[in-house]
């Protein structure tokens, strides 16, 4: 299978990766069966969020202390800092990791930027110096937040929904 880096961390994964929205609507013994399934089959990165309601801790009873060459990304889409940090403190109590390899903003409505105000940045950039998440990533589902984001470089990757019908 093709392999792809993702954005500017230096990941290199295939190019298929396991979006873990839909295991939200199984139990877990399936949920579990599938994502062991998933890596059996050669997927090495997962996507998910906080907002995937069970799916972190279904990814957790899969994987969890069973890591090793698989990657995983999670999302916040929290408006506070102090949010932030709870949202990643349950999501790494979730996954059973000590670390996130991707953290990313989660359809953001504006692109966090040094001395904004928000906090939300440094927010991001502590949690990195701490060790708790590796690369810093944004889901933008408006051009104008897909387009402030590139002239980020401590934004590593970009999730920009596409749909070759629309």
């Amino acid at each position: 299978m093709k392999q792809i880096t993702l954005g500017t961390t230096g990941i290199t994964v295939p190019q298929n990766a396991f979006g873990a929205l839909p295991i939200q609507r199984v139990s877990a013994d399936e949920a579990v069966r599938l994502l062991r399934r998933a890596r059996e089959g050669g997927m090495r990165f997962f996507d998910t969020a906080r907002a995937y309601t069970d799916s972190e801790e279904k990814l957790g009873l899969a994987f969890g202390g069973h890591w090793d060459g698989l990657y995983v990304a999670t999302k916040t889409a929290a408006k506070t800092p102090e949010a932030l940090r709870a949202d990643l403190e349950t999501s790494l109590r979730l996954l059973q990791r000590d670390y996130i390899d991707i953290y990313q903003f989660h359809m953001a409505g504006q692109c966090y930027r040094p001395g904004d105000g928000t906090g939300m940045y440094e927010a991001m950039l502590e949690a990195k110096a701490q060790g708790k998440i590796r690369h810093i990533g944004i889901t933008a589902h408006l051009a104008a937040v897909f387009e402030a984001a590139l002239d980020i470089p401590e934004i590593e990757t970009i999730m920009f929904p596409y749909n070759i019908v629309e």
